[in-house]
């Protein structure tokens, strides 16, 4: 009896054993304030927000909530390579400190997600929650736009400005691609709440199709100007070039001709597009007679230009309208 007593005592203390040493593990793992991090950056990478909102347990500040989701979302995400859960660090209390080591774009960096114990399952495994806190906001605004596109989500910006909450860590890029107006794309790193984001700030500038058709569009109205002022015969002509002269030009002979057509340059101006002030040259050739000694003679002359443009800008048209003054 006693060793049927010692045997079962010995396999009842394996088991007791066997169970703290199962407990041990449980808390070490899925029970350990790590857990709930592996879920929260996995909802990051699936790019389902709502999930990830829900075990962040984060108040999102009042902002547009597009990159919250989806595929501006799994973008973010998808920047992050290498990571890492560190080991816990006591913040005081039944709260811990859980660091994430990681890369994004070569470069080494760090978030640290405050848990606190939230109480415990079956009286032996430990629950763990993120402390709640607000989610950061990345800030875009874009010169002489009303829209932009950030993570590769085209997105509205009323009077060139917006707010965005976005979950951390990730990347997020803003840019702008239209076929008149672009930027270059520009991109901030948020790594947590308390880490201040940078402004992505897009320089727009004009598109060389644009460019090029507003060009298109100068060269023929100085070429028209020009025939026209062929046509009527005159050294004064309603265009930006005139010559004068005091001698008598014979009639038919005048020809007016570009040697030297504008060169284009689209500036943003109090909150406008504006064409730059447009310069170059015109040649103009004809026969005149001396008013003093009748003698004939020929007159080629290159006469330098200059005048102002409107620039509007549609959906579909682009209208180009001389300033001219007289």
């Amino acid at each position: 009896m006693v060793r049927i007593a010692a045997r079962w005592l010995l396999v009842l203390m394996l088991a007791v054993v066997a169970a703290i040493v199962s407990v041990a593990l449980v808390n070490n793992s899925l029970a350990s304030p790590q857990q709930p991090v592996r879920e929260y950056l996995q909802a990051l990478r699936d790019g389902e927000g709502g999930r990830a909102l829900g075990i962040l347990r984060a108040s999102v500040p009042q902002s547009n909530a597009a990159m919250l989701d989806g595929s501006a979302l799994q973008t973010s995400a998808a920047r992050i390579s290498n990571a890492e859960i560190g080991d816990t660090e006591p913040r005081g209390g039944s709260r811990v400190m859980v660091p994430v080591d990681y890369t994004i774009d070569g470069r080494q960096q760090r978030s640290e997600f405050l848990l606190e114990r939230s109480g415990t399952e079956w009286l032996v495994f430990s629950k763990w929650a993120f402390v709640p806190a607000p989610l950061p906001t990345v800030e875009v605004t874009v010169v002489n736009s009303s829209e932009a596109t950030v993570n590769g989500v085209p997105v509205n910006m009323p009077g060139g400005r917006n707010k965005f909450a976005v979950f951390y860590p990730g990347e997020y890029e803003a840019s702008l691609n239209g076929d008149y107006f672009s930027a270059p794309a520009t991109r901030a790193i948020v790594s947590g709440t308390d880490s201040p984001v940078p402004p992505l700030i897009l320089l727009t500038q004009a598109t060389d199709e644009l460019n090029q058709t507003v060009a298109l569009k100068v060269k023929e109205f100085l070429d028209t100007c020009a025939a026209e002022a062929v046509k009527e015969q005159r050294l004064q002509p309603g265009c930006p070039f005139y010559h004068s002269t005091g001698n008598l030009v014979k009639d038919g002979t005048i020809n007016w001709t570009i040697t030297e057509y504008p060169a284009v340059s689209i500036e943003a101006f109090d909150g406008q597009w504006t064409i730059a002030p447009l310069a170059g040259k015109a040649r103009v050739t004809a026969r005149q007679q001396d008013n003093f000694s009748g003698g004939f003679s020929d007159l080629d002359v290159v006469v330098d230009f200059s005048f102002n443009a409107r620039l509007d800008v549609g959906a579909d048209t682009i209208t180009v309208t001389p300033q001219l003054s007289y």
